[in-house]
């Protein structure tokens, strides 16, 4: 293992990061909220730390093999969100212990939008940049704008876009060159986060909200910079706004870089994971449409379709956002969002969940094993699309399906031996895994009043989402050490 040049990449990344404590600085000279020193603060601190462990080892430029690239991943994601905490813990209001940092930085960073903060429309505009920004770093996962730029330091980058990027078929990429390839997601993602910020702004809100919220849009994350999240405004505009960009945001990046290159919107509805994608959203906004309607839980058709369409789609693309208490909805439908929220986005966006290219493959799986059982002799083969698909893929999926569900269990176990009730233990842990942020019970609007052993049980199932369980649980196998 390469040790020295794994602490080296990791120097240059919390370098790297530490730039981005200047912005939220910035904004506090800007609205002379007196919040900016705790990130004046830790930006000295993370850079200095970054160097110092650069800097012994700046001349280890040995080529990655995969290990090292999963061990990079994972370190990436447990150091910079570490790492992120400080200004938290600087802070002298709100007062930050320990585990509500960690908890706070790392749903930041792992775009699951879990808050454990109240009063937030009171915080200084820093700490709102702050958590904002800390979203969509992580949204679209920083280690690829690495994988741009670090080859030119001597760091090979496929490695590490095998181990971060999701969905079953890692080996394919836009662009001969991976660096190209990392380039074009991020021309991509910059380019709808300035669009949904325009958007936001003539849709009414302030530019600071539009661009905050833009951030968390894009990123499918969350946070918001008002307690009552993106139902502060009370504007449908704004939920139009919002549902757009995260059905956007929601799909596979690499097929709006195919539609920017054949300049054709045809190539969406060749894809059959979009095309399910876009189902389940509409089936699902028409079931909570029909129950809010037919329980009379709104006065009219138009708002009842508004709050329908909005908390469907906000939820099941795991973004978490809220213009009501879905919780107080009739009891079918917070659970079955919650249970959307296991699907999520499209393979190779940003958000959370199995994704849908995964449970769409199980199904497909599922009527194969059906019809089997009526033709035993009979090969039937799975496709995507058009495309059969090899059985290392399909077994790879179960796989996957297997652990997933195995950490959700021993998590939520964790939770109940902790004394947490069932419901907020169950929707807590699903909320955390699909990096979705809020639940239902005593998690429905935050995660303040839990204790800090759950915290930390919590802050690794966002882990676990967010390196899609298998780029973390090979840590664990003693293959994965042996020289």
């Amino acid at each position: 293992m390469q040790y020295k040049n794994i602490i080296r990449i990791l120097g240059l990344l919390v370098a790297l990061l530490s730039v981005t404590m200047l912005p939220p600085a910035i904004v506090s000279l800007l609205y002379r909220d007196g919040g900016g020193v705790p990130f004046l603060m830790a930006f000295i601190f993370c850079l200095i730390a970054g160097l110092l462990s650069w800097y012994p080892n700046r001349n280890e430029k040995n080529d990655l093999r995969a290990r090292e690239g999963f061990l990079i991943v994972v370190l990436f994601w447990t150091v910079l969100a570490s790492f992120s905490a400080i200004p938290f813990l600087l802070l002298e209001q709100p007062n930050f212990s320990v585990a509500d940092a960690f908890f706070e930085s790392f749903s930041g960073l792992t775009t699951t939008g879990a808050t454990i903060l109240t009063n937030i429309d009171s915080l200084p505009h820093a700490v709102l940049f702050y958590r904002q920004q800390l979203q969509w770093v992580g949204g679209m996962g920083i280690i690829v704008l690495a994988v741009a730029v670090l080859p030119m330091l001597g760091i090979g980058g496929m490695q590490l876009y095998r181990a971060e990027t999701p969905g079953p078929v890692k080996d394919s990429k836009m662009t001969p060159r991976i660096a190209d390839t990392a380039k074009h997601l991020w021309y991509i993602y910059l380019s709808l986060t300035i669009a949904c910020a325009v958007a936001y702004w003539l849709a009414g809100m302030s530019a600071f909200d539009a661009i905050c919220h833009s951030f968390s849009t894009i990123a499918i994350g969350g946070f918001s910079t008002h307690d009552e999240s993106i139902g502060y405004f009370n504007s449908p505009q704004i939920n139009l706004v919002c549902v757009f960009f995260l059905i956007i945001a929601g799909i596979n990046f690499a097929l709006h870089y195919a539609v920017v290159q054949t300049r054709s919107l045809r190539t969406y509805f060749y894809d059959p994971e979009f095309k399910v994608f876009i189902l389940v959203q509409v089936v699902l906004t028409l079931i909570c449409f029909v129950v809010l309607m037919s329980t009379g839980t709104y006065d009219n058709a138009d708002q009842a379709l508004d709050q329908a369409l909005f908390q469907s789609v906000s939820i099941s693309t795991t973004a978490g956002f809220a213009t009501t208490s879905f919780a107080d909805w009739p009891t079918l439908l917070p659970i079955l969002l919650i249970f959307s929220s296991f699907i999520g986005g499209c393979a190779g966006s940003t958000g959370g969940g199995m994704k849908v290219v995964r449970v769409l493959l199980l199904y497909l799986q599922g009527i194969r094993e059906l019809n089997k059982l009526v033709h035993p002799k009979a090969v039937f083969n799975i496709k995507l699309g058009n495309k059969p698909l090899p059985n290392r893929v399909v077994e790879a999926i179960w796989g996957f399906f297997s652990a997933y569900a195995a950490v959700f269990v021993i998590c939520m176990l964790l939770l109940l031996a902790d004394g947490m009730d069932d419901i907020t233990a169950f929707t807590a842990v699903a909320a955390c895994l699909n990096n979705l942020g809020p639940g239902l019970g005593e998690v429905a609007a935050n995660f303040a009043s839990i204790d800090d052993f759950s915290k930390w049980v919590l802050i690794t199932a966002m882990l676990f989402g967010r390196l899609e369980v298998f780029t973390l649980l090979v840590l664990f196998t003693p293959a994965f050490w042996r020289s």
